[in-house]
């Protein structure tokens, strides 16, 4: 939890229900509005439009996608919220962007609540909460900021491919939800990749900022861990078709999507293993390190042991010493020092300690 969110969170502390306060990492001083209208034979974008034109685009007929950006506007959201019916509670789950996954059935409306998690070549994982309401005929949708991963929906219905355009709000509301979950998969490549790189570099050279980079990587998995894990419970829930809003034909999508959601939290459990595994490899490749270390050492001290006991003997000053009046005394104790240099090396070396 950052800085900002903690002094959020405790200006709402002792409010009552239902107060709006944003909370979250993203701020911007405005909130836009885009309106996304289509049915079988027309499609129309409009941006920006005005909290107070919503109701002009929901009287007509075919399906209207509306994407509010940015969430600092408190106002708005609640207009948009009286427009629809939406109870202040959801309204106050919207702008609070700590929200664990979670889906709503008020029987009028569907409230949904996701992660949307990309990758950002200097940041790396980034997690932005995303909201759905479900109506009838319209779809709202709220991010915390501009930017998502549902260009792949408006490219389908600008080109009316497949049968987004032929089908209500609820096939717009599950292919936004699909969106989503495809693009985990994409955050799960990238992470594949980092631990390609980490395996790489773990046994040759394992750095403290392959230690830094592990322990980021195990913090991350267990934030997309938290993300996942709840979101079977949300897609199981639509799945199930429990609510009127959603079409009985419309059910075998979010199967798929709950097939999606299952192999991701597989992935999760794979990568949460693979990387305790290779802390595990650090450790121990560390400690080899230290060990080869410690045997360069011991041998050297080992080797200069019976060197230093020569010496020693040598460097007394007794005054009867008969090899110091010797004339190849000198040359002789070297000689010997060599002697015993070369048999210690050969049998370290026979050994195979060196």
């Amino acid at each position: 939890m950052t800085e900002t969110e903690s002094s959020q969170i405790s200006k709402k502390a002792g409010l009552p229900p239902g107060t709006l306060i944003h909370i979250g990492n993203f701020h911007t001083d405005r909130t836009d509005i885009s309106i996304t209208r289509y049915d079988d034979s027309e499609y129309g974008e409009h941006a920006p439009v005005s909290a107070d034109e919503i109701p002009g685009f929901l009287g007509r007929p075919g399906v209207a996608w509306i994407n509010i950006t940015c969430l600092a506007q408190t106002d708005i959201i609640a207009q948009v919220g009286s427009i629809f019916g939406v109870h202040p509670l959801i309204q106050e789950d919207i702008l609070n962007t700590r929200q664990r996954p979670k889906m709503e059935d008020y029987g009028s409306y569907i409230f949904v609540v996701m992660n949307m998690l990309s990758v950002e070549p200097d940041e790396g994982i980034v997690s932005e909460q995303v909201s759905f309401l479900l109506t009838p005929h319209a779809v709202i949708s709220f991010q915390e900021q501009p930017g998502d991963v549902f260009d792949s929906v408006r490219k389908r219905l600008q080109s009316k491919k497949g049968r987004i355009r032929q089908s209500g709000a609820d096939y717009l509301f599950y292919a936004l939800i699909d969106s989503i979950v495809d693009n985990y998969f994409v955050v799960f490549e990238w992470i594949g990749e980092v631990i390609e790189e980490i395996e790489d570099e773990l046994v040759e050279h394992p750095t403290p900022e392959i230690l830094r980079t592990i322990y980021a990587l195990k913090r991350d998995l267990i934030y997309i861990r938290k993300v996942i894990y709840p979101l079977r419970e949300v897609v199981s829930q639509l799945h199930r078709g429990d609510s009127d809003l959603v079409d009985p034909s419309i059910l075998i999508y979010f199967r798929d999507v709950y097939d999606h959601v299952i192999q991701l939290s597989d992935y999760v459990e794979t990568y949460r293993d693979m990387a305790a595994g290779m802390l595990d490899i650090y450790l121990s490749s560390v400690s080899n390190r230290m060990n080869e270390v410690m045997k360069v050492l011991t041998i050297i001290a080992t080797i200069f042991i019976p060197l230093t006991f020569i010496a020693g003997i040598y460097g007394m000053n007794f005054e009867y010493m008969p090899e110091l009046g010797w004339r190849l005394g000198y040359p002789a104790a070297l000689g010997i020092m060599a002697v015993i240099l070369v048999i210690m090396l050969m049998y370290f070396h026979r050994k195979e300690w060196i």
